[in-house]
């Protein structure tokens, strides 16, 4: 009986690795993917959880079914990450521990820190902060006059996602921009914290551009230029009941420096408090502007204290 039994059980080890390896084969996959269990992320501050989370990503955007990625709590160090699409099924990203870029602004190559490209039905959220450590780059001259500012990392890009949401995530200190979304279609910042002193030069909140369906909701933006700015060719904005300040208010524009440039067509800011900004909402366009238009806009219930223009149209 015992030759029989260790008979069997090997067959059922066999027939297991066949099944692991067909599922293997053909994508499979799908449920919680940890990126320290799984993949030995470190929440040490030093080692790069690059590695980790670009495996955790090949893996979730292989599965034909429903995958959710996990950074638990702890600190991260970052060096730089692209999360690339398109994916076989819908990917939540919970991040509920702080990730940590390089303080070194020459540590980066491109203007990008964390970039989330090309991606349909995509989550991500869970109380998480993702940390740019931009003081040192706010030590320095203007931005005018040469292109140092252009050329520094934006914390988190979203470029060309579809159906997208945005929840409960904290990014500060970004050296460049918070977050840039470009050409994005039906994505949603909800309890969207934005943290940066009142001296960070071009570090608007949340850029937007070329972008249609595009919702900041119930969020709170403290940074130290626009904190929502919108570009060309952004169409059917809601922006709802953000807090912003300190900051430059929420702006459409700069508008008609580059030929060719979209319509904005669309935008809705309702329920929104500034508090000691430079501006309340505005569009601002260049003087000597390329043609364009900038259409159906409605400021509606915007309360301001301590802002210099509350409603500012300008065209210089």
């Amino acid at each position: 009986m015992a030759i029989q039994f260790n008979f069997v059980s090997s067959m059922l080890i066999l027939v297991l690795l066949s099944i692991s390896s067909v599922e293997g084969q053909g994508g499979g996959g799908g449920g919680v993917i940890d990126v320290v269990a799984k993949f030995g992320a470190k929440a040490d501050e030093k080692t790069d959880l690059s590695k980790p989370l670009l495996d955790a990503w090949k893996e979730a955007c292989a599965s034909t079914s429903p995958s959710k990625i996990v950074i638990p709590k702890g600190i991260y160090f970052l060096s730089t990450t692209t999360l690339d699409g398109p994916c076989k099924a819908p990917i939540e990203l919970q991040v509920q521990g702080t990730v940590k870029a390089p303080a070194d602004p020459g540590a980066f190559k491109e203007p990008k820190w964390i970039a989330f490209n090309r991606i349909e039905n995509f989550k991500l959220f869970g109380g998480g902060v993702f940390d740019g450590q931009g003081t040192t780059a706010y030590k320095r001259e203007g931005c005018k006059g040469h292109d140092y500012c252009g050329s520094l990392p934006i914390n988190l890009r979203f470029d060309f996602l579809t159906n997208a949401m945005i929840q409960d995530i904290t990014t500060k200190d970004s050296k460049q921009f918070q977050a840039n979304v470009l050409g994005c279609k039906n994505i949603t910042f909800e309890h969207f914290t934005v943290s940066a002193p009142d001296e960070s030069p071009n570090t608007d909140g949340i850029h937007i551009g070329r972008s249609d369906g595009v919702n900041v909701l119930n969020s709170e933006i403290k940074t130290g230029d626009d904190c929502v700015s919108i570009g060309d060719g952004s169409k059917n904005l809601v922006i709802n009941g953000v807090t912003c300040g300190p900051g430059h208010g929420i702006s459409i524009g700069s508008l008609g420096l580059f030929k060719n440039e979209e319509p904005v067509e669309g935008v809705t800011v309702k329920n929104c408090t500034m508090t000691n900004t430079s501006n309340g909402v505005r569009i601002k366009t260049w003087p000597g502007a390329e043609p364009g238009t900038c259409s159906n806009i409605h400021f509606e219930d915007i309360t301001v204290t301590n802002v210099s223009s509350p409603i500012i149209i300008d065209q210089k």
